[in-house]
Order: structure tokens, then sequence, then C-alpha cells
């Protein structure tokens, strides 16, 4: 298969008629997949009212049958064709933060959608992104679309189409190139069908500031219980991961480079995840820097890219400093230790 790619100027008027975005939408039509840009990671877009769509994403991304997907639209009307209903709390939570980072989970009308994105669960993940390509195109096709990362299962997620065509190049139909995205990692999950809401997901949107605008919410147990069956994107199997084995280290700088010299005695290539206050700190063989200890923000938006640069340093064991569990770092922690498949070395 050719894989299309158009680039998309996300800044000019009227995208919704621009002859790219027209020609992805008529692909969606036709049950063919595109990747299209967020504010956090590139998505690959199919038509979650169709089977064969969704079957097309689960194959092209090697992704497990179980893992749900999350259903991107363009304006909250469209919730009425394939939700029950909008409880209060997601109600606010709409308001606060859609267009955005944000996926609510809703208690899904029987037959709206296709089963097989939803994972045969009785609730949906739905959510609007916060990019003016991804909206014009959801515009233009008129289609709730689902769209997991753009990438094989388990691999980094893709923050850029460079990203997306190392992974799915001759698989889709094609790429909507819309720039880098913004936040970096992935959308915060959050469970409306209840009492109280329950994130799924750490993602953009941070727990204090749901707090803010529904009161208490807790976090999931599944975060932590690999074995329980998922509600939500991203809580089952090793995610984001380099081709060369990651090692979280919780230490000293000092500690840390001891690791470092006794693997490179040992022969082997090693790579070392840090940021720009301890980058010259280290001798290894790739020293990266993902943004700023000070501003965890740009840690999160660097994350991906930095994951997938080690491949291309071609190392053999990647070690990689912890971060402050709190706040976006809450998320950046979440998507390391899927990364390391929660290998943690301590001190």
């Amino acid at each position: 298969m050719n894989t299309n790619v158009w680039k998309v100027d996300k800044y000019v008027d009227n995208l919704e008629n621009n002859p790219q975005v027209v020609d992805a939408a008529n692909f969606l039509r036709e049950n063919e997949l595109v990747a299209l840009p967020t504010e956090t990671v590139y998505g690959l877009g199919g038509n979650a009212e169709s089977d064969e769509a969704v079957a097309k994403i689960f194959a092209a991304k090697g992704r497990p049958g179980d893992n749900p997907l999350i259903i991107h639209i363009a304006e909250r009307k469209q919730l009425n064709r394939f939700v029950t209903e909008v409880p209060p709390s997601a109600a606010k939570l709409m308001d606060a933060f859609w267009p955005g980072p944000l996926t609510i989970i809703f208690k899904k009308k029987e037959g709206a959608l296709s089963e097989k994105a939803t994972a045969g669960l009785e609730t949906v993940a739905v959510r609007m992104p916060d990019h003016p390509v991804a909206i014009a195109l959801l515009k233009t096709c008129g289609l709730p679309i689902a769209a997991p990362s753009a990438n094989s299962s388990g691999k980094p997620s893709p923050t850029k189409a460079e990203h997306v065509l190392d992974d799915l190049n001759g698989k889709i139909a094609g790429v909507l190139d819309g720039g880098a995205t913004g936040v970096g990692v992935e959308s915060t999950v959050i469970d409306c069908t209840g009492t109280l809401p329950v994130i799924l997901r750490p993602g953009g949107v941070t727990k204090e500031q749901l707090e803010e605008v529904v009161g208490e919410v807790r976090e999931d147990a599944a975060l932590k219980d690999q074995s329980a069956r998922p509600k939500s994107p991203g809580m089952k199997y090793t995610h984001y991961a380099p081709n060369a084995p990651l090692f979280m280290v919780s230490g000293t700088r000092g500690f840390l480079q001891t690791l470092v010299e006794e693997k490179r005695g040992e022969g082997l290539r090693v790579g070392v995840l840090t940021t720009e206050e301890n980058e010259s700190f280290y001798e290894a063989e790739l020293v990266l820097a993902c943004g700023r200890r000070a501003e965890l923000e740009t840690v999160a938006a660097s994350l991906y890219d930095t994951l997938r640069s080690f491949n291309q340093g071609k190392v053999d064991i990647i070690f990689s400093e912890i971060f402050p569990n709190e706040g976006v770092g809450h998320a950046v922690m979440n998507r390391l230790e899927k990364a390391a498949g929660h290998k943690l070395i301590s001190e």
C-alpha cells in the first residue's frame, strides 16, 4: 500500500476545505486508515462505526483486541449518537477541558459503534482533540473516529509525522502532517460512569486540575494491577518501549554513572536519559536530555521523541533518571514505568 503524506499548515484558515484534509476525509469514509495530528500524539484514525476499519487499526498496529480505542469527535452533540447519558461530572469536565487532552468514559449505546472499538465493554472512551487539523478532519468526514496512537503496538508513541512513517509506512492510507505535537503524552482518561470520577490513565490534564472542577477524584487500582481487564487504553501490556532494555534508576547521579561504567566494562553501548540540567554530568555512548527537570511539561513533550532517538543511537541498554510523581510528572512516570516494564534499580 502506498502511504500518502499530506502536509497541512495548522495556522491557515478554512482547513475544512483544504484539499489535503478533504482527501484524507474521503479515505476515512472508505474505511481506510489516516494518521492525524492531535495536541498529545499522532492518532491512527479509522471509522469507529465500521468493524472493517477498526479491524484494520488493530492489524496495522499489531494491537491486542482486548485493548479498547478512544473515539474522537469534533462537536459535543455527536455524543448523542453513541452514549446513553452525560453525567453532571462529565459535563463539568467537558466545559473545562474540551477540546483538550482529556478522555471521558461514558456508558455506550448498544449497536452505535463497532464492538471491536470498545473491546466488548459496556462503556466508551471519548475525547475532543485540541488541534485545528484534527478538528477539521473530523468535521469534514462527519464520522466518530477511533484513533489510538499511530505507532506499532508497544513502541514509543509518535509526536511527529516521521515517527508514524517509521512504524506504519505502507500499512495505512496516509498521514496528515500537521507538525510536531505539543503535550507529548497521551490524554488523561477519567471514568465518569460511577458515583465518583476515577482516573484510569494519567495524562495531559493533572489530577489537581480535575479536582479543581469536580472535587474528589480517585485513581483506579488497575493502574498498578497488570492482571485487571482494561477499561482504558494504555492500562495493559508494555507500552512506549525503545528497542534496547530500559531501566529506571532511583538514586544520585553518581550511582547512575556507576551503573553506566559497569555495563560499559562489559562491552555494552549505554544510553542515559536525563534532563538539560544534568546532561553534562554523564559519560556514556549516548546521553540525551529530555526537557528540563524544572519544567516537567518539557519532559512530557520530549519523552517519546527521546525514547525513539535511542533506537537511532543503537545502544544496548538505557538507564533513565526518574521524575517527581506529581502533576504532569505523574503521567511521565506512568509512561516511563511501562516503557521499562516496571524495571527499577534503587541505590
